[in-house]
């Protein structure tokens, strides 16, 4: 008996799950505490909570990981330069630190724009090589022809022997300047994919499975563990399009919304046909506009773990998320004496940082550059939970709440609080930590507003509820304005949102929240077994899915017509658009299928399908001016 193996490290639990083969049935699972910084632990205490006797005969492991995104969120990622090749690759300012333009390029027709500039990249590349890890390299128009971009590659691998990223190799799409982020991105990433690649692999190996690995990438599929070595960035976001895969394998809905309650924020996602709705333009990520095809996602900051807080007799959750506190009390022996025995603030003095629930602990991290104020309140955080007024009387001066969000910001400092987690432990709704400690907490909370505890924590209930249907409406509704949708939700009217799709819901405490997201929105509400470790699931069972897009595009010069063909391998010429046509065709299937046996995929197992589309025809025999052909090949991995 054969078994597969699929993770998933998210922003708060690391989940790991058994799929047996032959039925594809879940048969065991594990959720364990993420850690940080190192992913790594945490995916271990995964693993480890598994029954051990299926483990040698695992045969295929797929990884989900917040790696890529977290690395780029918080500015984490290795120094990179960055060569743009054209003047119009560099349209205007860049945050980026280290980048120089050179002459160079192509045109739309993919014919040289300008001669490069080789005797600027190698001065550039002998000021910078000792200080980046890696090289980044996009062309003006490169997708109509990399040469520029090849030629760079090869110039700079020879003089510097470090990786080089290329542009065309990541998108196909329009857009120099983005390009050129993806690629510095993607750059900015080998090192740490290479590293958590390798341990996880040297963990797998010690276990003694002997097993293909595989990644999720944020367009749902999966990729082979050789190319999300070299395409890292293609991982970010891979825990949403996780959830979308897994709630469809669970709930066996090929066309459905999900709506993934984490512990950080609530994601909210469709599949259609067994396939997810994407973002055309690409995934933004950290402020970044990659050209990574992603999965369209509607995001709110309001997970089980967003902090509640109270202010002006007001109850707001989020966006900080914090460690709930009956996952405190587990976690930190005596944290219960400490919550009763604090000090209440007065109602001027509250803020989101200033609450009888808030309590600071320090994460372990190492960071440089950080300034007195901050080492001081630092050398205060310690192992064991400490609230604002601890560190204001061990510092003996007045502190600012800024100063501790700055610590937070870089991981030196976790928060903990009061949750929607630690609500549904006071309602007696979700029970898997510490309810007495919830119940501590929400006396506390509810003496600053007119409500009691159990009204608190229902009230905080329907919050997230209203936050899930508003989520999902915004997704459905796109281009509607999210206060009208809040408007209706809130409203009492003789009217609610129907929704003709099936509704997943993923995430541990999903259940509790079903009456309740009914009352606002009329849909099939499904929580599928296993819910709560759907991502683990989504990572194991995606789809090997490739992309290729071809044009055909007929082309004047001098009153002399060419048929050229665009493709991931160059531009080429032809007489007439039937030859051109021909070689479209056999290039497009070759492609699909090399990538697709690459990855692990038997040629029997591949589905390819061909969508060819005209633009306009000319004058002269009908010829299309323009043919832009996709080809899609689509196959299941096996182990």
């Amino acid at each position: 008996m054969h078994y597969s193996l699929g993770i998933d490290a998210g922003g708060t639990y690391t989940d790991a799950v058994i799929i047996r083969n032959s039925d594809r049935e879940v048969i065991d699972t594990h959720k364990a505490l993420t850690t940080y910084p190192d992913l790594l632990k945490g995916i271990e205490n995964a693993i480890d909570g598994l029954n051990g006797k299926y483990l040698p005969d695992v045969k295929l492991v797929s990884v989900s990981t917040t790696l890529a995104t977290n690395t780029i969120l918080e500015k984490t990622g290795y120094p990179v330069a960055l060569i743009f090749i054209g003047k119009h690759a560099l349209a205007g300012s860049t945050p980026i630190q280290e980048f120089t333009v050179v002459t160079g390029g192509h045109n739309l027709n993919g014919t040289e724009d300008e001669r490069l500039d080789t005797e600027a990249i190698k001065e550039y590349v002998s000021k910078v090589k000792d200080t980046v890890s890696a090289f980044a390299v996009s062309s003006y128009f490169s997708i109509r022809n990399p040469d520029h971009e090849l030629r760079a590659k090869e110039l700079i691998t020879s003089m510097a022997g470090l990786p080089v990223v290329c542009g065309h190799e990541l998108s196909q799409d329009l857009g120099a300047y983005e390009r050129g982020i993806t690629a510095y991105l993607n750059a900015q990433l080998l090192p740490i994919a290479h590293h958590f690649i390798d341990s996880i692999i040297s963990d797998i190996r010690k276990r003694g499975i002997d097993a293909k690995l595989m990644m999720l990438k944020c367009d749902g599929s999966v990729i082979s563990i050789e190319e999300a070595l070299e395409k890292p960035i293609e991982s970010v976001f891979s825990g949403p399009a996780a959830s979308l895969m897994g709630a469809s394998f669970l709930s066996r809905s090929d066309t459905c919304a999900v709506i993934d309650v984490g512990g950080t924020s609530t994601d909210v996602s469709l599949t259609h046909g067994g396939f997810p709705e994407l973002v055309d333009t690409g995934a933004v990520v950290g402020g970044w506009h990659t050209k990574v095809k992603a999965i369209r996602m509607e995001t709110s900051a309001m997970g089980g773990d967003s902090h509640v807080w109270i202010r002006n007799r007001a109850v707001n959750i989020g966006p900080r998320r914090v460690v709930p506190l009956c996952l405190a009390a587990v976690k930190y022996p005596g944290f219960k004496e400490l919550l009763k025995s604090g000090r209440t603030p007065s109602r001027v003095q509250l803020a989101e940082s200033i609450q009888p629930t808030k309590f600071f602990v320090s994460t372990g991290k190492e960071c440089s550059g950080l300034g007195e104020y901050e080492k001081e309140i630092l050398a205060i955080i310690g192992e064991e939970p400490v609230s604002i007024n601890d560190i204001f009387w061990k510092l003996g001066k007045p502190i600012s709440p800024d100063h501790i969000d700055s610590l937070i910001q870089k991981r030196l400092v976790q928060a903990i609080g009061f949750t929607p987690t630690d609500a549904l432990h006071v309602l007696g709704e979700y029970t898997e930590w510490d309810s007495e400690a919830s119940m501590i907490g929400a006396n506390l909370l509810a003496r600053l507003t007119p409500m009691d505890e159990h009204e608190l924590c229902r009230k905080v209930k329907k919050e997230v509820a209203l936050n899930m249907a508003l989520s999902l409406m915004g997704y459905l509704l796109e281009g509607v304005e999210r206060q009208a949708i809040e408007k209706i939700l809130r409203g009492d009217y003789f009217s609610q949102f129907k929704v003709n799709v099936p509704v997943v819901l993923l995430g541990g405490p999903v259940r509790a929240y079903v009456d309740e997201l009914g009352q606002l929105i009329h849909a099939q509400i499904i929580v599928p077994d296993h819910a709560e470790v759907g991502n683990a699931v989504g990572a194991l069972v995606g789809k090997g899915i490739k992309r290729i897009e071809i044009l055909i595009k007929s082309f004047y010069e001098r009153s002399q017509r060419s048929i050229l063909v665009f493709s991931p391998e160059g531009r080429m010429q032809f007489a007439t658009h039937q030859e051109a046509l021909e070689y479209a065709k056999k290039l497009g299937n070759r492609l699909i299928l090399d990538y697709m046996v690459d990855s692990g995929i038997e040629y029997e197992d591949i589905d390819i399908t061909v969508k060819s589309e005209n633009i306009a025809m000319d004058d002269n025999g009908g010829t299309p001016i323009e043919t832009r052909m996709v080809f899609m090949g689509v196959g299941i991995p096996k182990a």
